[in-house]
């Protein structure tokens, strides 16, 4: 499903997307593959190489958050047509930028959904994969369709794959996770996948070093509304992150960028005080 140019959405995507939940652009940043891959090492080299500060150990996976926060040239990316129109046509254009997390992944990711249902607004991932991953090597598998809420299809999967914590899939189904129908979206660097967080997704297959970094953005919450942004925003806590957003992000927005970062940003006072509290208790941030 190609369309790169300008980035805009035809009919026909939209309905694609509403339908099965995701869209998929082969080359759509092909010209600039190399240049995010080598920002995206910087940024891990420049914090130890793997997570918390340590070097990664092809063991568990590694994640930072906020990730292309971290740099000027990935803060970019939110401005970028190929990503902002996208978010535009389906959030409308005063969405909210998330937040973003780099990854070295390590062998599979069971079936989940980032959180089904867990607002009435709709969020949605930007997924950039650095290295070529095929069916085989833990390129991302979606279930189209399981995104729809209070659809009987998509809750009975819910049901029996609630979390990636734990393989439900031989229990449920009497297969394993990697032989659940789906669509494996192989991908090439330079290529992005968009998906709705409530689609069911996994990766089977994969090395210990997968690269890999996400952008995501929701609807912008009503203003009643406010205290389940603080929680969503709140979310953040288990990575130790004490705002909203990183220095780069916010440092080098302009007008534009500023719509889909103010309203988070206004809403995360709270979080110093629970990252306090957080790492008395954690012994180290979140790896997802």
């Amino acid at each position: 499903m190609r369309q790169v140019s300008g980035m805009g959405l035809s009919e026909q995507q939209v309905r694609f997307f509403e339908t099965f939940g995701y869209l998929s652009f082969p080359g759509a940043f092909a010209d600039e593959a190399e240049a995010i891959s080598e920002e995206f090492e910087r940024i891990w080299a420049e914090r130890g190489g793997g997570h918390e500060g340590r070097v990664h150990d092809h063991k568990q996976r590694s994640a930072f958050v906020p990730f292309i926060d971290q740099s000027e040239y990935l803060s970019g990316l939110i401005d970028d047509p190929r990503i902002d129109g996208v978010a535009s046509a389906l959030l409308g254009d005063d969405y909210n930028y998330e937040t973003s997390d780099g990854n070295f992944y390590v062998g599979d990711t069971r079936w989940h959904s980032d959180g089904f249902g867990r607002t009435k607004y709709r969020f949605l991932k930007f997924a950039f994969y650095l290295d070529p991953v095929t069916a085989a090597s833990g390129c991302l598998r979606v279930i189209p369709g399981s995104h729809h809420r209070r659809d009987g299809y998509a809750n009975a999967l819910h049901d029996r794959m609630s979390t990636s914590r734990v393989d439900q899939t031989e229990d449920a189904f009497g297969v394993s996770g990697s032989e659940v129908p789906a669509v494996a979206l192989e991908t090439q660097p330079g290529d992005l996948i968009m998906f709705n967080q409530d689609l069911k997704h996994a990766s089977y297959g994969g090395g210990t070093r997968r690269r890999m970094f996400t952008i995501n953005v929701s609807e912008r919450f009503d203003d009643e509304d406010l205290d389940t942004l603080r929680n969503d925003v709140a979310s953040l806590v288990r990575f130790w992150a004490e705002s909203a957003y990183g220095d780069a992000m916010v440092r080098t927005a302009g007008p534009d960028r500023t719509v889909h970062l103010e309203q988070r940003m206004a809403n995360d006072d709270h979080l110093p005080a629970l990252v306090a509290k957080a790492q008395e208790e954690m012994r180290e941030p979140a790896r997802g």
